[in-house]
């Protein structure tokens, strides 16, 4: 299983980052090691102090695919689901001024929570889809897929002329703005519409 993550999706979180706009997708990948089971805490890193949240709406593939059409790519996911790409964001900071890769921040134990459960794509409007994380009990972060970038279906046509994508392949389609840091003892809750669909807590 491959878990690609797109970055800067949304201008208003590459804005908040101080990045620039990309013209093209922009991805890097988590290893199967990063996933997050649902109902699985967080243990902080002890490598880090500054984890960040970043929640953004799944993609799960379900069949193999290469050089995938943009009309034909709706035909290669029938469901929707919802994770968070932690990040350490000193490690990202320090590998970014180095000009290294960021998979030392991006990568580790965990960084990939997903929901239990996925929602079949007929049930959606994908060209309008609210979703939201709760970090306590407090809205902080509210997204809605009329604002990517680059849509689902781009996305797996663009992925796909690089490398094949298989079945359970994940596709981690970008985050809008309101990241911020995570503390231990920390409840996050991420919604889909107004549909919970997990719950992490920090330890």
């Amino acid at each position: 299983m491959k878990i690609f993550c797109i970055g800067r999706n949304y201008a208003d979180h590459a804005k908040e980052m101080n990045s620039p706009i990309p013209e093209t997708p922009m991805f890097f990948m988590k290893p199967d090691t990063s996933l997050l089971r649902p109902g699985t805490p967080l243990f902080y890193p002890s490598f880090s102090n500054d984890v960040h949240y970043e929640c953004e709406i799944v993609v799960r593939i379900n069949r193999v695919g290469k050089k995938i059409a943009e009309k034909f790519a709706h035909k290669y996911y029938d469901e929707i689901g919802l994770g968070i790409d932690f990040t350490a964001r000193d490690l990202q900071a320090k590998c970014k001024e180095k000009g290294h890769p960021w998979e030392i921040a991006k990568g580790f134990e965990g960084s990939a929570a997903i929901s239990g459960e996925y929602i079949d794509k007929s049930t959606l409007n994908l060209d309008d889809l609210s979703f939201s994380l709760l970090q306590n009990g407090k809205i902080v972060q509210s997204g809605n897929t009329k604002d990517m970038m680059f849509s689902i279906n781009r996305l797996i046509s663009y992925l796909s002329g690089f490398m094949t994508l298989k079945k359970g392949d994940l596709i981690y389609t970008g985050t809008p703005s309101g990241v911020g840091p995570v503390q231990i003892g920390d409840e996050l809750i991420g919604k889909i519409e107004d549909r919970e669909m997990f719950t992490v807590r920090i330890k």
